[in-house]
């Protein structure tokens, strides 16, 4: 009956080659907030900027612009399948291999202070090139900005016409179903917090990097704020912070793996199949 007791999710496969201490920490530190790592990068973003001047220059004023949000995105997604120890989760006391590599982004309706904010869930394919990944996250914002509902939203509001005690009891009861592997896959897609990493771009409205909090609500692991970009005398730099779930892979991988996401920032023209 319990589908996660006997290892099975819609969403991921049941790690069973865990160290001692790896799941031993599933019991010490039971949810997201107790298992919080803080890190941040520095980013040099010079190269980067002028290749995706020329690249824009070059794809047209009609095609859609690449940004730097979009590389950030694009190397973390590449990353995740090249590092796949970093795309795990934990459910139910037990540790998780997500299948595919699922990003959820945030932003803002318009540049507002009351405009709403829209968050975009895109599965990151293994051999997406940057400008194919793009294609894929501009029709979703621009259905955002134009006022369309997304499914998480209209979900959202059908929840809210519920009193705040039967709400917190349907919130209690997802949870369990998740905890137990129960949850239908109708529900986890397209759900944004239930994916691999989340990233907003605080530098977009000129702000500085923050750390973020894990929710407890769905799967997702890793957290990323950009900050703004910094124009100094030796170079461009932006900040990224990261806030991530310790218990699923060790620091040293970890840390290998986000150098790798900083070097294809960096460099995004030094990447095969861009």
């Amino acid at each position: 009956m319990l589908g996660a007791m006997f290892g099975r999710r819609p969403d991921a496969t049941l790690v069973r080659d865990v160290g001692a201490v790896r799941r031993m920490m599933q019991y010490i530190t039971p949810t997201r907030g107790e298992s919080l790592v803080y890190y941040a990068q520095e980013v040099e973003v010079g190269r980067a900027l002028a290749w995706l001047d020329a690249l824009n220059a070059e794809r047209g004023p009609d095609a859609d612009r690449i940004t730097l949000f979009h590389v950030v995105l694009w190397a973390i997604g590449r990353t995740l399948h090249e590092r796949p120890t970093l795309n795990r989760f934990t459910a139910g006391g037990k540790l998780w291999q997500r299948r595919g590599v699922w990003l959820s982004f945030s932003a803002k309706k318009a540049f507002a202070d009351d405009a709403p904010i829209m968050t975009i869930k895109r599965p990151f394919e293994p051999d997406a090139g940057l400008a194919a990944f793009v294609a894929g996250i501009h029709p979703p914002v621009r259905a955002g900005r134009a006022g369309e509902i997304s499914a998480s939203e209209k979900e959202i509001s059908l929840l809210l016409r519920l009193p705040g005690p039967l709400l917190r009891a349907v919130i209690w009861a997802g949870k369990r179903l998740d905890r137990w592997g129960l949850l239908p896959r109708a529900m986890i897609e397209p759900d944004p917090l239930f994916c691999s990493a989340f990233v907003a771009n605080l530098g977009s409205v000129g702000l500085d990097a923050a750390y973020h909090h894990l929710w407890e609500w769905g799967t997702c692991p890793i957290f990323c704020v950009m900050g703004r970009i910094r124009h100094e005398a030796d170079g461009a730099r932006m900040t990224l912070k990261y806030t991530y779930d310790e218990r699923i892979a060790d620091g040293f991988y970890a840390g290998r793996s986000l150098e790798q996401v900083r070097a294809l920032i960096e460099d995004p023209a030094s990447a095969p199949k861009i």
